[in-house]
């Protein structure tokens, strides 16, 4: 808790006053009242106890117009009960009677936490939304005189503002919009505000609490919209290859040494396959053919020798 000093300078400065007074007036009046009781031929000691009393309270009234208010406090003055100005910080006198103080200000910001309890979202889902509040006291004048409780009428203002925010918005937009529920939120606070002389500096959602089986729902619509948007990606991924090989067939087509080298090429990665035999003819020939189909029957055939040996063996 931070630590405040000036209250200790204003008492002593105030006890030192008392003293140094009361002092002054007990001189004063022994020696006036010493003349008075020769004059009346009477004991001083029965003028001397009221006198004395007097100016105790006479000092203490006037201890109590020293103030000394630290750099974060306001005084808000009164004379003869109207309002006349704010005095601070530091140290000034108020005289007694005609002035009073109607109260002394915090004017540095503070926080504070409302919620909004039960209340039903735009799809009517109960939710319970948490928020803090951040603000300070802009104008003394108008958070004593125009109203009387200046802390409590904001954090009204603000859980009002918060539940209305969640009637008029699905939950979906409360998860998803927090900043953007924050900052609308900050502009309706501060409108509402301005007229008790407060400025809110900052509206934060906390925490949005919904119920459990809501969040079981909503989790698996989101797994299905992400499997959805999975899908998609991926038809999308096929029409795009299918769309660039339809580019590429028409370009081999019109190119005959496109089309020819696109072919070698193929022949080149078929001849990388290990226990591979290519036959390469021209297409339509039929001696080619034959050859290919002769050399394919010997190698069923060797092969066929070969499973009969390893089976007797």
């Amino acid at each position: 808790m931070l630590y405040n000093s000036t209250n200790t300078v204003q008492g002593f400065m105030r006890s030192l006053v008392w003293i140094l007074t009361f002092v002054s007036l007990t001189i004063v009046s022994s020696l006036t009242l010493g003349v008075l009781s020769i004059a009346l031929f009477a004991s001083p000691w029965v003028f001397m106890v009221p006198a004395l009393l007097f100016n105790a309270w006479l000092a203490g009234v006037i201890a109590g117009m020293i103030f000394i208010l630290p750099e974060w406090e306001r005084l808000v003055l009164l004379r003869l009960g109207k309002f006349v100005g704010v005095r601070g910080p530091g140290l000034f006198i108020i005289p007694p009677f005609v002035y009073s103080v109607a109260a002394i200000l915090d004017t540095r910001i503070e926080t504070h936490q409302v919620e909004a309890t039960a209340t039903l979202t735009k799809d009517n889902v109960p939710t319970k939304i948490t928020a803090a509040i951040e603000f300070r006291v802009e104008d003394p004048q108008k958070a004593v005189i125009d109203v009387q409780n200046y802390r409590q009428s904001v954090i009204w203002l603000s859980t009002e503002a918060l539940k209305n925010t969640i009637g008029s918005m699905d939950l979906k937009e409360i998860l998803s919009e927090r900043d953007e529920i924050a900052a609308n939120l900050k502009v309706q606070i501060d409108s509402g505000a301005t007229t008790y002389g407060i400025d809110v500096r900052a509206v934060r959602i906390t925490d949005v609490d919904t119920p459990p089986t809501l969040i079981d729902e909503l989790a698996v619509i989101a797994r299905a919209r992400r499997s959805a948007e999975a899908k998609r990606i991926e038809a999308e991924a096929e029409v795009e290859v299918a769309t660039m090989t339809t580019k590429a067939a028409e370009i081999l087509r019109q190119n005959k040494g496109s089309m020819r080298l696109r072919e070698l090429q193929v022949l080149s990665e078929m001849s990388k396959e290990e226990s591979s035999m290519v036959i390469i003819y021209p297409y339509g020939d039929r001696v080619g053919q034959n050859l290919a189909a002769g050399a394919v029957s010997r190698g069923v055939a060797k092969l066929d020798v070969e499973d009969q040996e390893a089976s007797e063996s």
